[in-house]
């Protein structure tokens, strides 16, 4: 293993900027993914004028809406939004258009984008994985972006 070239990120987001794309829907857990993916950023060196937040109705405007952010360059985008399931398969169609858009959005843009969508069958489930007991996805889409903002730095310069 020590003749293989290895390169890995780091949770470095000192000199780098950042975009969030938060859904209003479901604001109010929605805000506590905010504010885990803000707080990740700073920890890690992230200087609140680096971070670019931008609200959107729903995660269906989410893709949209990160494409439009690319243009300004940051170093990686985080995406944040809650969907919970209903009685119909409109919960099945948001889902879908969001992750694809997203992961279409980073392959034609080339900039990372960490992925806090929750898609959830009850409210319960959102609450805990918004900073309940299953952690704060919104903290850890911030740190995939941050990791792999410094990785995509790291492998161009070598």
């Amino acid at each position: 293993m020590s003749e293989i070239r290895q390169t890995s990120g780091h949770l470095d987001g000192s000199s780098r900027r950042f975009a969030i794309v938060a859904a209003r829907f479901n604001g109010r857990l929605v805000e506590a993914l905010v504010d885990g993916a803000v707080d990740c950023l700073q920890r890690h060196g992230v200087a609140p004028e680096d971070i670019h937040l931008v609200r959107v109705p729903g995660a269906w405007e989410i893709p949209d809406a990160l494409s439009a952010v690319a243009a300004e360059k940051p170093d990686a985008m985080v995406a944040l939004g809650i969907v919970i399931r209903g009685e119909t398969p409109h919960f099945d169609y948001v889902c879908g258009r969001c992750s694809a858009g997203v992961a279409a959005v980073s392959d034609r843009t080339g900039i990372p984008v960490g992925f806090g969508v929750l898609t959830c069958d009850t409210p319960a489930q959102a609450q805990e994985r918004a900073g309940g007991k299953a952690g704060n996805k919104g903290w850890e889409a911030a740190a995939a972006a941050l990791e792999m903002a410094d990785l995509r730095h790291r492998l161009r310069s070598s």
